[in-house]
Formats: C-alpha cells, sequence, structure tokens
C-alpha cells in the first residue's frame, strides 16, 4: 500500500471511465473509501461499504453540494480530491459559440472551482488535504490547432491548482496538476498516428495518469505543491 493512501477519503470527479476511473480504482486498490462520481455510474463498478457511486454534475453548486454530503454522510471529511471531469472538443476559434465556449469552461475549470471550493472546508480544519487537478499540455502551449476553449480551460485549471496551493500551503493541504497529452482514452479517438511523435514511442495510457496521480496524493508528495507535472512521454518538453 502507497503512504498516505489508507483508510483516507478521495473523491474522483469524471470517474465513469478514463483518467478518471482508472485514478480512482487506483485509489480504491490501495485502501482508499473511493467516491466515484460521475453523470452516469460508471459500468462493472461494484459498490461497497468503501467504494461508492455518486451523480453530479460538476457545473452545478446543488449537484456537487448534493454529492459532497452524501459522501461525507457515507464516509467522512473529504481527504483527497481529484478534480478530473472535463470535455474535449475541436471547434475553430471562429465558429466556437459562446453556448460552446462558456461550456468548455464551465465543465473544466469551473466544476473544478466548485468541488475545491467545497472540499476545502474540511482539509482546512483538519491540516490535511491532497488536491490533484486534471489539466493538459494545451494548458501550457494552447494545444493543437482548432482547440482553443479547451486549452484555455485547461491553463485556468493550471492556475485554480496554483491558486490554490498558495492559499492553503499554511493548513497542511496541498495542491498540483497533471498536464497529461496524447493519452489514449476515448476523449482522444484517432491519435495513433502521432506515436512516432513521442519520444518513449508510444501513447499513454490512463495508467501512466493515475499512477502520478496516486504519488501526488500520497506522503511520497508532501514537500510538493502548486506544481504543474508533466505526463507526455516527452512530447513536450518545457
Amino acid at each position: 500500500m502507497i503512504e498516505g493512501i489508507l483508510g483516507r477519503t478521495a473523491v474522483v470527479t469524471g470517474a465513469a471511465q478514463g483518467i478518471g476511473r482508472s485514478i480512482a480504482d487506483l485509489l480504491a486498490e490501495n485502501g482508499a473509501k473511493t467516491a466515484y462520481l460521475d453523470l452516469e455510474e460508471p459500468k462493472t463498478l461494484l459498490e461497497t461499504e468503501k467504494v461508492k457511486f455518486f451523480q453530479c454534475d460538476v457545473t452545478s453548486y446543488q449537484s456537487v453540494e448534493k454529492a459532497f454530503n452524501g459522501i461525507e454522510d457515507a464516509f467522512d471529511t473529504i481527504e483527497l480530491l481529484v478534480n478530473n471531469a472535463g470535455i474535449f472538443k475541436i471547434i475553430p476559434i471562429e465558429e466556437t459559440s459562446t453556448e460552446q465556449w462558456n461550456q468548455m469552461l464551465a465543465v473544466n475549470l469551473t466544476g473544478a472551482f466548485l468541488c475545491s471550493k467545497r472540499a476545502l472546508p474540511g482539509m482546512k480544519k483538519n491540516n490535511y488535504g491532497r488536491i490533484v487537478s486534471i489539466g493538459s499540455s494545451a494548458g501550457k502551449t494552447g494545444g493543437s490547432k482548432d482547440t482553443a476553449a479547451y486549452g484555455v480551460s485547461k491553463a485556468g485549471v493550471h492556475a485554480l491548482a496554483k491558486a490554490i496551493a498558495t492559499e492553503y500551503a499554511p493548513f497542511g493541504v496541498t495542491s498540483n496538476a497533471l498536464a497529461p497529452a496524447l493519452i489514449n482514452t476515448d476523449m482522444v479517438k484517432g491519435i495513433a498516428d502521432l506515436a512516432d511523435k513521442i519520444p518513449v514511442g508510444r501513447l499513454g495510457e490512463a495508467s501512466d495518469v493515475a499512477r502520478a496521480a496516486l504519488f501526488l496524493l500520497s506522503e511520497s508528495s508532501s514537500f510538493i505543491t502548486g506544481e504543474v507535472m508533466d505526463v507526455n512521454g516527452g512530447f513536450l518538453i518545457d
């Protein structure tokens, strides 16, 4: 077991599939009381006393409040939070409607804000907390062609992680972000032809991101906060 995970109450948003599911499963395997949050229940999830699904729309304050109240009733004060819920759309700037822009920001950035805001008072009170927010290399570079809204939303995720780190470091709370790129999930289908551009010679897997998240949620990273960690096989070295 990884130190600092066993017995902790963990929340993972966007946990029905992909990176979120992989992170939540890994936390559960390492003994965390794990809440899987998503709009739809994860397939094949076996709920137990320590593993539960909570329906949640991260863009809604009321939905986040209801889910987090349920988690605290079922488990305890939330100690580990992974802000993973996100959407990805390829739309040229000139064709991006205000509604599409706002939706991208609402899910990817406002969702991380609402969940962090809800979890932080309990972490502060207990003088302990770990927050990992899933950003993207697009948040550093602006993204590939026609992904302005996505890149901006993820840049905001990085900035939010740093702001939380600065404000809550005195209260035993660390906050970091991960910046994955070219991860083989349903969100980014059709990218296999880019594998030859990755120095390590393969696409990333959800498990690669999950292991990085687990490290940042563990006691091994207690002196790391305000960082944006790349998980990209050398695709972007900055």
